[in-house]
């Protein structure tokens, strides 16, 4: 149990900054008292979630949308606050120009400008120190016969290609794929096959983020897990639910089950240590729950989930798989996963010196009134600021 209260004490989990922000669905954006109306006041947000949970070290930030004039100064106050600058993730999708697509456009403006954004965000990493740079691109085509399948392949390779170039040392990029839309005919990464290809053909410095609500139903997500880990290529997760067609619900929302299995091949395969460089970040829109606590509920989640797989009886398993028993292996699964770890964790984090109960501590701190009352005014924070 100590063992296992090490590796959890040791977990690292990354929150976004636009999950700090307004957000909806395409009908409509429900704003909230107390958004971020800046990056700064994000990352005192994010900070929050930290205190609490004491595993929520560094934010991700979105450019444009953490866009500031002094990226140095940013980085500065986070760690003011407690906290750092995690991966910085472009912005390829929210321009005109880009309705055809940003690097695989059949525009060479439209992708030199892509790509120069691209770059852009590496400056950004060199500027606050971060080390991932991380890419989803929207492109794709709706119709049979609009553009030429293979040509946008050849075009997003060279763009990548260019990008990855530019990184240096102990900077990566993280390439992001995503099974249909907006593009819903052809999309250019629509999974973590052609991820994986571009990444094997750039080197090292590339790998694969898996987004947990990027695939389609019954998708077999540990799988990819496992085999992304077996060859070096899983460069982190961008962790939230679906139940349909879309991925911004809290991690474990819709499939805790799913989420267990997932941390199980993370632990399997080595994939903890900070020698594996996997990245754990939340990438969530809270559109009807309250922003901070939606995402200290999260990181809870996830360290559940890990909490359950680090209790898997590995010799037991390993023992009834030998023998071919089916039954009995999946029991050996299953009691781990009915385990109820919560007393665990709230030991664990008063040893940490931190409230066992992080959602009612927060509640209790009054950091919600106080922004409430003193954000008034100005432009909030959401999709596009």
């Amino acid at each position: 149990m100590t063992d296992i209260k090490a590796v959890l004490r040791a977990q690292h989990i990354e929150t976004p900054s636009w999950a700090y922000g307004n957000s909806g669905t395409r009908f409509k954006v429900f704003a909230q008292q107390g958004v971020p109306r800046d990056p700064y006041e994000k990352l005192a947000d994010a900070a929050q979630v930290h205190a609490h949970t004491g595993i929520a070290p560094t934010v991700a930030l979105h450019i444009p949308w953490d866009k500031v004039d002094d990226y140095a100064d940013l980085a500065r106050h986070a760690r003011e606050l407690g906290v750092g600058i995690g991966a910085i993730n472009s912005n390829v999708f929210q321009d005109d120009d880009y309705m055809l697509g940003s690097v695989t456009n059949p525009d060479a403006r439209v992708r030199r400008k892509a790509t120069d954004h691209l770059l852009e965000c590496v400056d950004i990493m060199d500027a606050t120190g971060s080390g991932t740079l991380k890419l989803w691109f929207s492109d794709g085509i709706n119709y049979p016969g609009q553009d030429d399948i293979r040509a946008r392949q050849d075009r997003l390779a060279e763009s990548l290609a260019e990008v990855y170039d530019r990184l240096g040392d102990g900077q990566r990029f993280l390439l992001e794929y995503k099974l249909f839309e907006p593009a819903f005919y052809a999309t250019d990464v629509p999974d973590w096959g052609t991820a994986y290809a571009h990444c094997v053909r750039l080197g090292p410095k590339a790998q694969v983020v898996v987004d947990t609500g990027h695939h389609a139903p019954g998708t077999n997500i540990e799988f990819i897990v496992a085999f992304l880990l077996r060859e070096g290529k899983l460069g982190g997760f961008d962790f939230n639910s679906r139940f349909y067609a879309d991925d911004d619900l809290m991690v474990g929302a819709a499939d805790p089950f799913q989420l267990f299995r997932i941390m199980y091949e993370v632990v399997r395969g080595g994939g903890l240590g900070p020698e594996a460089g996997v990245a754990f970040m939340l990438d969530q829109c809270h559109n009807i729950e309250p922003k901070i606590p939606g995402q200290i509920r999260s990181v809870m989640n996830v360290q559940e989930a890990t909490a359950k797989a680090l209790l898997v009886d590995r010799d037991a398993l390993t023992a009834a798989q030998a023998a071919g028993d089916v039954l009995g292996a999946n029991a050996v699964f299953m009691d781990a996963f009915n385990t109820d770890v919560r007393p665990l964790l709230a030991e664990l984090r008063e040893e940490m010196g931190l409230a066992p109960d992080p959602m009612a501590a927060y509640a209790k701190s009054g950091y919600f009134e106080k922004i409430a009352a003193e954000r008034i005014g100005g432009q909030q924070a959401g999709w596009g600021a």
